[in-house]
């Protein structure tokens, strides 16, 4: 089971998928689209205390985070 996590103003929300079910990963890249062109940036654990950014929908990430853009003033 992979698990999609969005960080926000309200803590975090999960969403889990199973990979192998065609119609969940659809979701889940939608999912993946939506969030990354409303300005989340996406990351996925690569190792032990490692992540790595993603810029495309990675559908063999187990644990991918989604957090806010910065905003400052």
């Amino acid at each position: 089971m992979a698990v999609q996590i969005v960080m926000d103003h309200t803590g975090d929300s999960r969403h889990s998928f199973d990979p192998s079910d065609a119609r969940a990963l659809k979701d889940a890249e939608q999912r993946f689209r939506e969030l990354t062109n409303g300005g989340f940036t996406a990351a996925a654990r690569t190792g032990p205390g490692q992540i790595s950014q993603l810029r495309s929908f990675d559908p063999t990430a187990e644990e991918t985070v989604f957090f806010p853009r910065l905003v400052g003033g």
